[in-house]
Protein backbone atom coordinates (compact mmCIF):
# COMPACT_ATOMS: atom_id res chain seq x y z
CA UNK A 1 0.00 0.00 0.00
CA UNK A 2 1.30 3.46 -0.89
CA UNK A 3 2.36 5.62 2.01
CA UNK A 4 1.25 8.84 0.36
CA UNK A 5 -2.33 9.14 -0.79
CA UNK A 6 -2.86 9.35 -4.50
CA UNK A 7 -6.60 9.72 -4.24
CA UNK A 8 -7.82 12.78 -2.47
CA UNK A 9 -10.25 12.29 0.39
CA UNK A 10 -11.05 15.87 1.37
CA UNK A 11 -13.96 18.12 0.63
CA UNK A 12 -13.15 19.73 -2.71
CA UNK A 13 -14.33 23.28 -2.43
CA UNK A 14 -12.13 24.97 -5.04
CA UNK A 15 -13.04 24.40 -8.67
CA UNK A 16 -10.19 23.02 -10.80
CA UNK A 17 -8.41 25.65 -12.90
CA UNK A 18 -5.75 25.24 -15.60
CA UNK A 19 -3.58 27.70 -13.64
CA UNK A 20 -3.50 25.23 -10.74
CA UNK A 21 -2.01 22.55 -13.00
CA UNK A 22 0.60 25.00 -14.28
CA UNK A 23 1.55 26.06 -10.75
CA UNK A 24 1.65 22.42 -9.63
CA UNK A 25 4.10 21.66 -12.45
CA UNK A 26 6.34 24.44 -11.10
CA UNK A 27 6.01 23.05 -7.56
CA UNK A 28 6.83 19.53 -8.80
CA UNK A 29 9.98 20.83 -10.50
CA UNK A 30 11.01 22.45 -7.21
CA UNK A 31 10.27 19.20 -5.36
CA UNK A 32 12.43 17.22 -7.80
CA UNK A 33 15.27 19.68 -7.23
CA UNK A 34 14.88 19.26 -3.48
CA UNK A 35 15.21 15.47 -3.82
CA UNK A 36 18.45 15.92 -5.76
CA UNK A 37 19.74 18.09 -2.90
CA UNK A 38 18.82 15.44 -0.31
CA UNK A 39 15.71 17.21 0.94
CA UNK A 40 12.29 15.58 1.21
CA UNK A 41 10.80 16.33 -2.22
CA UNK A 42 8.01 18.74 -1.45
CA UNK A 43 7.55 21.87 -3.53
CA UNK A 44 5.19 24.81 -3.27
CA UNK A 45 4.20 27.79 -5.38
CA UNK A 46 2.04 30.79 -4.61
CA UNK A 47 -0.29 31.79 -7.40
CA UNK A 48 -1.38 35.45 -7.40
CA UNK A 49 -4.90 35.90 -8.74
CA UNK A 50 -4.40 39.48 -9.89
CA UNK A 51 -7.50 41.47 -10.79
CA UNK A 52 -7.54 42.30 -14.48
CA UNK A 53 -4.72 39.90 -15.33
CA UNK A 54 -4.16 36.21 -15.43
CA UNK A 55 -2.93 34.19 -12.47
CA UNK A 56 0.83 34.48 -11.95
CA UNK A 57 3.24 32.41 -9.89
CA UNK A 58 4.88 34.93 -7.54
CA UNK A 59 7.00 32.53 -5.49
CA UNK A 60 8.33 29.01 -5.54
CA UNK A 61 10.07 27.02 -2.82
CA UNK A 62 11.07 23.52 -1.83
CA UNK A 63 11.92 22.03 1.53
CA UNK A 64 15.19 23.40 2.95
CA UNK A 65 15.23 21.82 6.41
CA UNK A 66 18.40 19.78 5.86
CA UNK A 67 20.30 22.61 4.21
CA UNK A 68 19.34 25.25 6.76
CA UNK A 69 18.88 23.16 9.89
CA UNK A 70 15.59 25.02 10.35
CA UNK A 71 12.62 22.83 11.34
CA UNK A 72 10.21 25.43 9.91
CA UNK A 73 11.83 25.50 6.46
CA UNK A 74 8.96 23.63 4.83
CA UNK A 75 8.23 24.46 1.20
CA UNK A 76 4.87 26.04 2.05
CA UNK A 77 6.22 28.37 4.73
CA UNK A 78 9.09 29.47 2.48
CA UNK A 79 6.78 30.04 -0.50
CA UNK A 80 4.39 32.11 1.64
CA UNK A 81 7.27 34.20 3.03
CA UNK A 82 8.62 34.82 -0.47
CA UNK A 83 5.18 35.73 -1.82
CA UNK A 84 4.65 38.21 1.02
CA UNK A 85 8.04 39.77 0.30
CA UNK A 86 7.34 39.91 -3.45
CA UNK A 87 3.90 41.46 -2.97
CA UNK A 88 5.13 43.59 -0.04
CA UNK A 89 2.29 42.59 2.29
CA UNK A 90 1.45 39.79 4.69
CA UNK A 91 -2.18 39.41 3.67
CA UNK A 92 -2.32 37.01 0.71
CA UNK A 93 -6.09 36.97 0.30
CA UNK A 94 -5.79 37.11 -3.49
CA UNK A 95 -3.39 34.16 -3.70
CA UNK A 96 -3.59 30.38 -3.75
CA UNK A 97 -0.95 28.14 -2.21
CA UNK A 98 -0.17 25.17 -4.48
CA UNK A 99 1.82 22.35 -2.87
CA UNK A 100 2.80 18.82 -3.87
CA UNK A 101 1.81 17.24 -0.52
CA UNK A 102 -1.12 18.13 1.71
CA UNK A 103 0.12 20.67 4.27
CA UNK A 104 0.97 19.68 7.84
CA UNK A 105 -0.55 21.60 10.79
CA UNK A 106 2.29 24.15 10.82
CA UNK A 107 1.95 24.87 7.11
CA UNK A 108 -1.84 24.94 7.17
CA UNK A 109 -1.51 27.39 10.07
CA UNK A 110 0.86 29.55 8.03
CA UNK A 111 -1.66 29.53 5.16
CA UNK A 112 -4.39 30.49 7.62
CA UNK A 113 -2.25 33.30 9.08
CA UNK A 114 -1.62 34.69 5.59
CA UNK A 115 -5.38 34.85 4.93
CA UNK A 116 -4.76 32.75 1.80
CA UNK A 117 -7.62 32.51 -0.70
CA UNK A 118 -7.20 28.75 -1.08
CA UNK A 119 -4.88 25.75 -0.96
CA UNK A 120 -4.34 23.26 -3.78
CA UNK A 121 -2.34 20.11 -3.12
CA UNK A 122 -1.25 16.94 -4.86
CA UNK A 123 -0.92 13.84 -2.67
CA UNK A 124 -2.79 13.47 0.60
CA UNK A 125 -0.76 13.23 3.79
CA UNK A 126 -2.23 10.50 5.99
CA UNK A 127 0.51 11.02 8.63
CA UNK A 128 0.15 14.77 9.17
CA UNK A 129 -2.39 16.24 6.73
CA UNK A 130 -4.13 19.31 8.10
CA UNK A 131 -6.32 20.28 5.15
CA UNK A 132 -8.52 17.22 5.19
CA UNK A 133 -6.76 13.97 6.09
CA UNK A 134 -6.37 14.34 9.86
CA UNK A 135 -7.60 17.90 10.45
CA UNK A 136 -8.95 20.67 8.31
CA UNK A 137 -7.56 23.94 9.58
CA UNK A 138 -8.89 25.73 6.51
CA UNK A 139 -12.48 24.88 7.22
CA UNK A 140 -12.76 25.27 10.95
CA UNK A 141 -15.53 27.78 11.68
CA UNK A 142 -14.03 28.44 15.12
CA UNK A 143 -11.13 30.29 13.46
CA UNK A 144 -11.40 33.82 12.10
CA UNK A 145 -10.48 32.82 8.54
CA UNK A 146 -11.44 29.81 6.44
CA UNK A 147 -10.07 28.82 3.04
CA UNK A 148 -11.21 26.35 0.41
CA UNK A 149 -9.05 23.48 -0.79
CA UNK A 150 -8.62 21.25 -3.80
CA UNK A 151 -6.67 18.03 -3.40
CA UNK A 152 -5.50 15.41 -5.82
CA UNK A 153 -3.97 17.74 -8.44
CA UNK A 154 -1.23 15.69 -10.10
CA UNK A 155 -1.35 13.43 -7.05
CA UNK A 156 0.29 10.48 -8.81
CA UNK A 157 3.38 12.49 -9.71
CA UNK A 158 3.58 14.01 -6.23
CA UNK A 159 3.25 10.65 -4.49
CA UNK A 160 5.74 8.98 -6.84
CA UNK A 161 8.42 11.58 -6.04
CA UNK A 162 8.00 10.97 -2.32
CA UNK A 163 7.83 7.19 -2.58
CA UNK A 164 10.97 7.01 -4.75
CA UNK A 165 12.84 9.35 -2.41
CA UNK A 166 12.08 7.30 0.70
CA UNK A 167 12.56 3.94 -1.06
CA UNK A 168 16.10 5.02 -2.01
CA UNK A 169 16.87 5.76 1.65
CA UNK A 170 15.65 2.48 3.12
Amino acid sequence: MARFGQNCCVDHTLDPEPAFDEAMSVALDAAAGAATAGEVPIGAAVLHLAAGGGPTVVSVAANERERTGDPTAHAEVLALRRAAAELRRWRLDDCVLVVTLEPCPMCAGAAWASRIAGVVFGATNPDAGATGSLYHLGQDPRLNHEFPTLGGVMADRSARLLEEFFAARR
